[in-house]
């Protein structure tokens, strides 16, 4: 069944999703930042042999998990059409250029994750986000989020109501109990190595 549109998803759809992937394209450096911290992430996991990805954008993350898992086959969600057009450019990378409400698998995947994604999710959705990255993943799923004890909204460039941090791990750990909590870390902005955003990260093991 076809969810109708949410105001977030006309959000990123649209205008704001373009100019969201012009502003953060990165080069050579900015990929190896990424290498360097999924390959912490997924430091305790097994050979990742398949993955999913909920809000690629135009695929970095697969670029970098391409260079640590080189057979690795790649699934992701994409609801800007601009970006998934340029995501479907790298090799073993399977588009589908749609919301998460209403993408369908007949598969699971060793890995299934999120990367700065369920910031932007409705409150009343994200329920429906756990469940497809809960029942797609045959193994692992990664989180790398803002987190917050409690959810707190940001304003967002200018805007109101499109972002807030929440403890997503921690949700998914009291919904599901068959998760366990393999790993966790932070991403820091001033990392010497690999600098990014800062984020917090959580490894789910779905035993």
């Amino acid at each position: 069944m076809v969810m109708k549109e949410t105001e977030h998803e006309s959000f990123w759809k649209g205008n704001f999703g373009d100019e969201y992937t012009d502003r953060n394209r990165c080069g050579e450096m900015m990929i190896a930042c990424r290498v360097g911290n999924l390959a912490k992430c997924l430091s305790r996991a097994d050979y990742i042999h398949s993955s999913l990805e909920v809000g690629s954008n135009i695929g970095y993350n697969e670029i970098a998990l391409q260079k640590l898992y080189p057979t690795i086959c790649m699934d992701v969600v994409e609801i800007n059409e601009k970006a998934a057009k340029e995501c479907s450019l790298i090799q073993n990378v399977n588009v589908h250029n749609t919301s998460i409400y209403n993408f369908e698998a007949d598969k699971q995947y060793d890995l299934t994750f999120v990367n700065g994604v369920l910031i932007y999710i409705d409150s009343d959705k994200l329920e429906k986000v756990y469940e497809k990255l809960y029942s797609y993943s045959r193994k692992y799923i990664l989180i790398i989020e803002y987190y917050n004890p409690v959810p707190v909204e940001v304003n967002y460039r200018g805007y109101n109501g499109q972002l807030c941090k929440r403890d997503f791990a921690g949700e998914m750990l009291e919904k599901y109990k068959d998760l366990e909590l393999l790993d966790y870390g932070f991403i820091y902005h001033k990392d010497k190595a690999f600098p990014m955003d800062d984020f917090n990260w959580f490894l789910l093991l779905k035993k």
